[in-house]
């Protein structure tokens, strides 16, 4: 389910007084055309380039005394070169990205309304957390990675893939295990709940399939950045909630609507990741919205995009007669406005993470809180 995504496959040409990198590829896998993952021997070349060309400042390896191995371990930026595959495995699978999605199914539960604090629940909860973060979100972000890796060769090239760290082998490997593990654990929790309709594996399946729609030729939807970014949205807000509601209670239309309208706020957290990626993005002419519009425009409709969706919310809840829940929305903006103004506005780039780390959590208090309104 999930989440989802950041992925393309395809060339760079250089040309610049900078050197770039350059893959030769050799496809030595084939799989079913509906669901097929093309394994590529990576061979780097420097290439001459024109000096107006992208220029990337990014180092040629990762520091070796200022790397983190705690970061290496969630998955973010500033991570030591690690040697252990199970903690390159780890890291592919950015374990950074799992809360926003175990959050979802908390909501979800919690909207249902049949959610109790009983042994068996909790124990379906877990399961469908554990679908929804490690398995399916690490599946899409082991797929993102293997679609980003030459976008990555550019902006990141000490990432485990482009590095050569972990084997093409095992990355699809990988990739096939947790997206396996994950359609597994939705057919047995459909099977638990006693659901007639396996809506739970269908819902698991939909992510999947976007997940992989969103990276892979010939459809790759992260080229359009208002596409790409929205379906990665509705993949950490929308998804894992209408697990967890499904899970308890019965999904409805209604649900279906304020979810996806969230999503949009998930299109501004979605916006945030792709200031790091611009050198790369504009090489391989991928119009991400800091690219199509220019870093400036794009911080403003990143934050934009989070409040304005929230504050709506908040006047949907109004009107539906819920002051309390609506007011407790927008007392839950007011400091995500603040570390906007701080941190992420100040230099997108450079405090990506602390902007994140701050303020995201009030958002997901927020989605939680709509929840709640919506159960009762």
């Amino acid at each position: 389910m999930s989440s989802f995504l950041n992925m393309v496959s395809v060339s760079p040409t250089a040309s610049s007084s900078t050197r770039t990198p350059r893959f030769q590829t050799r496809s030595f896998l084939t799989t079913p055309n509906y669901f097929s993952f093309n394994r590529k021997r990576l061979i780097i070349k420097a290439t001459e380039t024109d000096k107006n060309e992208v220029k990337s400042d990014v180092p040629d390896k990762a520091p070796a005394g200022g790397g983190s191995s705690f970061n290496q371990l969630l998955g973010i930026k500033g991570a030591s070169q690690e040697t252990n595959k199970w903690k390159i495995r780890l890291q592919l699978t950015k374990p950074v990205t799992w809360p926003p999605l175990v959050w979802g199914v908390v909501c979800g539960a919690a909207a249902s309304g049949n959610f109790h604090w009983t042994r068996d629940d909790i124990a379906k909860s877990i399961v469908c957390m554990m679908m929804s973060g490690p398995c399916l979100t690490g599946y899409t972000q082991t797929l993102n990675d293997w679609y980003d890796r030459e976008i990555d060769a550019i902006n990141e090239p000490y990432r485990p893939i482009p590095s050569g760290a972990i084997s093409e082998n095992e990355v699809i490997t990988q990739i096939w295990v947790l997206l396996l593990g994950g359609l597994t654990l939705a057919g047995l929790l459909d099977i638990w709940a006693g659901h007639d309709f396996p809506i739970v594996f269908y819902l698991a399946l939909g992510g999947s399939l976007l997940s992989y729609i969103y990276s892979a030729p010939p459809l790759k939807l992260k080229q359009n950045g208002w596409i790409g970014n929205f379906a990665l949205g509705a993949s950490y807000i929308g998804l894992p909630w209408w697990a967890g509601q499904a899970l308890f209670g019965t999904l409805t239309p209604d649900i279906i609507v304020l979810t996806l309208l969230y999503s949009i706020a998930g299109l501004g957290i979605a916006i945030v990741n792709d200031f790091k990626s611009v050198e790369g993005d504009r090489a391989l002419g991928l119009q991400s919205i800091p690219v199509a519009f220019g870093p400036e425009v794009a911080k403003w409709i990143c934050v934009g995009a989070i409040d304005i969706t929230q504050i709506s919310v908040s006047g949907y809840l109004l009107g539906a007669g819920k002051p309390f829940y609506a007011l407790a929305l927008l007392a839950l903006i007011a400091p995500q406005v603040f570390f906007q103004f701080k941190f992420f506005l100040k230099d997108p780039v450079k405090y990506d993470v602390k902007y994140q780390a701050s303020a995201q959590p009030f958002l997901v208090l927020g989605l939680l809180v709509t929840a709640l309104a919506t159960s009762h």
